[in-house]
């Protein structure tokens, strides 16, 4: 067996804290923080996955209004302990070119393209933790004979939770966060050309 390298020893007997993910550049591309843990993609990457994060990315680009943005591979600060990568994020900040992170309340959308190893973390995990900071808008797409499917939630604010809004196959269309029209069977690798 191996030691860990330096690197992947919490900083503090408390673990490890939102603003840490800054200073790790030895960490993989893609590491989030959930609950003070670091957790790291390491699985590669199915294509399905990338065509979908990418033509969903350019269609929500085209779309979006003044004053909205979409990224992605961007983590939210949701609090000091937790610092999630969604696949794609719309937010209404101010664009600054070294920006690391979203503030919750600048997150308009969260969009997870589940995958076999972030399945339980997108549909459970992500979903209770963006909704508890507030984020008004969830989106989880799951592969269905890669057939994009489209489980769309809303944040409740009485009860602080999401609400089932529906699950959207060949067709999207969405007043918020703004005006949205989808053909998903476009977004499906093959499917468009």
């Amino acid at each position: 067996m191996t030691d860990l390298p330096d690197w992947m020893r919490p900083p503090r007997a408390e673990g490890w804290f939102a603003e840490d993910l800054d200073s790790l550049p030895e960490a993989p591309r893609h590491t989030e923080l959930i609950d003070g843990a670091l957790v790291f993609v390491m699985s590669p990457q199915r294509w399905w996955h990338g065509e979908i994060v990418t033509d969903l990315t350019l269609a929500l680009r085209a779309q979006a209004p003044e004053g909205f943005k979409v990224g992605r591979e961007m983590t939210i600060r949701l609090d000091a302990r937790n610092r999630p990568e969604p696949d794609l994020v719309v937010t209404t900040a101010p664009y600054d070119p070294d920006c690391t992170w979203f503030a919750p309340e600048d997150v308009q959308l969260v969009v997870e393209v589940v995958s076999p190893e972030s399945a339980h973390r997108d549909r459970t995990v992500k979903l209770c933790k963006y909704a508890e900071a507030g984020i008004r808008h969830y989106w989880c797409i799951e592969d269905e004979d890669s057939v994009p499917a489209v489980h769309v939630y809303e944040l409740d604010q009485p009860t602080g939770s999401y609400a089932p809004a529906g699950i959207f196959r060949h067709t999207l269309r969405r007043s918020l966060p703004f005006e949205i029209n989808l053909d998903l069977d476009k977004l499906a690798p093959g499917q468009s050309g």
